[in-house]
């Protein structure tokens, strides 16, 4: 898969995840309001929430999807990171600020919980949505663990795609809020206290905000400059170990530079009787294995040292 492919399927992944949003999110303010429920009117704010940060995840994949200029020589992929942030700080924090708050309201105030069958219909509904986003998600995440030959779970772990791991914790999240609604509701109905269903409200907040910690993170260091990740980096030494010349790799450092673009830098001991045209072939030959290998390797410097080095 190349690099415009893999950004295009991100680019889809988002659209898909949005448009599921706001249906979920306009079906679940009609229900919240007809039954009064807390927990509905919290995964609302849910999805209305994640319907934000898709539009904030689609602005990051275009704005750092721009090409490198004479101003920004390496590219402008760290911007996506900024807006992937701005998502994970501003729209799940003020989602989770909603469904706690007035989780704690209707505790408070005890307040009767309307018609239980509309919120269960619009439940079950947004489950099959949500879980059609997710499944189109865990396909990107399975191809690119079968890519690599790691789990899909230390993919989602070490991934600079921020995309995928932001639409993949949203969806999970959602289907898990989902069942913390119906399970509030469900406990209001057979114990006529609606304090569950504000329980549950506070619950799905509480989850919110673990998942904006999670991405948040993830970001900032991102943000700070990480390397690429192991395979990747096993996957660069196993192809300079192969040059013509090549005695050993000294050192080897690599910076991801944004989701799809990522920075060589490699110490390498070559033999005594190379030649200065020598090194510039080998230097040629090794950007040319390493780009046609991995497309998300963009800029690659080898730095020469004599024997014994």
């Amino acid at each position: 898969m190349t690099e415009s492919d893999g950004q295009s399927q991100s680019v889809r992944t988002v659209i898909v995840a949005g448009l599921v949003n706001i249906a979920v999110a306009t079906a679940k303010v009609v229900a919240g309001l007809l039954s009064g429920s807390a927990a509905v009117l919290a995964e609302a704010a849910h999805s209305f929430a994640d319907t934000t940060t898709e539009v904030l995840l689609f602005v990051a994949l275009r704005r750092g999807g721009r090409r490198a200029d004479p101003g920004r020589p390496f590219g402008y992929g760290r911007e996506s990171y900024i807006w992937a942030l701005l998502a994970a700080v501003f729209t799940f924090v003020s989602g989770a600020g909603f469904s706690i708050t007035h989780g704690l309201h209707v505790i408070a105030s005890a307040k009767e919980t309307g018609d239980y069958f509309v919120s269960y219909a619009v439940l079950a509904i947004s489950f099959v949505l949500e879980s059609v986003s997710l499944l189109r998600t865990v396909r990107q995440v399975r191809h690119r663990a079968k890519r690599w030959g790691i789990s899909p779970t230390r993919v989602l772990r070490r991934t600079p795609n921020t995309t995928i791991k932001a639409v993949f914790l949203e969806d999970s999240a959602a289907l898990t809020g989902l069942g913390i609604a119906a399970a509030g509701l469900g406990l209001a109905q057979l114990t006529g206290n609606p304090v569950w269903d504000g329980i549950a409200s506070v619950a799905i907040g509480a989850l919110l905000l673990m998942v904006a910690i999670i991405l948040a993170r993830n970001n900032l260091d991102l943000l700070v400059g990480r390397s690429a990740r192991e395979p990747v980096q096993d996957e660069i030494r196993r192809e300079l170990s192969t040059l013509p010349y090549v005695q050993s790799i000294v050192e080897l450092l690599t910076l991801q530079l944004g989701p799809d673009d990522i920075l060589v830098v490699a110490k390498i001991n070559f033999a005594d009787h190379i030649r200065a045209a020598d090194i510039e072939d080998v230097a040629d030959e090794a950007r040319r294995r390493l780009t046609t290998r991995n497309p998300a390797i963009r800029y690659v410097f080898l730095n020469p040292t004599g024997t014994g080095s």
